[in-house]
């Protein structure tokens, strides 16, 4: 199946962006009658057939749409220190699309090494992961937010800290998520959360939890955060 995406896609013709269209027919090299698939971005897979194979406007005659595409049973949101290295942060984002991730925050902390980021060049690495995964849904990217406001969110469902503090007591995530359930998990940067930070956190009704043994990269940890959640839940 080929995916293309489209934040707002009309019923019954729809005509691709440039970009789409030209990887459509100048890349693919796909014609009229050819059957593509579509989706917004929220869980709406569409199929739909090339009725003008223009490489600047390719136009799509939408013949079917599944709704609900593939809903995971959970929700998961992660707040996580931008790397230094924003190729390996950048890793991160594809991975944890793949996986599996609803909301990622990218986040400033005490000890963070990279304060800004380019949010529309992210967007496109979660894009590119969402459609090579074959997922209609794609992650809500926040710009980048202070630790402190982060905390301060109102959130319904579980708030964890993945920390490195040997002496203080943590969960491992595993034991700290139930199947079903919404979560929130915070994931600092390469120096680690500050000590005040964890205890800002703890104050704010975040729970302290441990992702294992091993001592992991900024961002394998996120990748091992999102791979624990989906797994809890499969």
């Amino acid at each position: 199946m080929q995916l293309f995406y489209a934040p707002h896609i009309e019923q019954p013709l729809h005509t691709l962006g440039e970009e789409e269209s030209s990887h459509c027919v100048r890349v693919l090299r796909l014609d009229r009658g050819a059957t593509i698939h579509l989706t917004d971005g929220e869980g709406n897979l569409f199929q739909g057939e090339i009725v003008d194979p223009h490489p600047k406007r390719c136009t799509i005659r939408i013949v079917s749409v599944a709704s609900d595409f593939e809903k995971r049973p959970y929700r998961l949101t992660i707040a996580l220190a931008p790397t230094k290295n924003i190729d390996r942060y950048e890793w991160f984002l594809e991975k944890a699309t793949e996986i599996g991730v609803d909301r990622i925050i990218p986040l400033e902390c005490a000890h963070s090494e990279r304060r800004t980021i380019k949010p529309d060049r992210e967007m496109k690495v979660l894009v590119s992961a969402m459609k090579q995964s074959l997922k209609a849904y794609l992650p809500v990217l926040d710009p980048m937010t202070a630790f402190e406001k982060v905390i301060a969110r109102p959130f319904d469902g579980v708030k964890l800290i993945a920390h490195c503090r040997t002496d203080a007591e943590r969960l491992l995530l595993r034991d700290a998520v139930q199947p079903g359930q919404e979560a929130m998990i915070l994931i600092g940067p390469e120096g680690d959360f500050s000590p005040e930070e964890i205890d800002k956190a703890l104050q704010a009704g975040f729970r302290a939890v441990s992702l294992g043994n091993s001592r992991l990269r900024t961002e394998t940890a996120g990748v091992v955060a999102a791979s624990i959640v989906a797994t809890i839940n499969q």
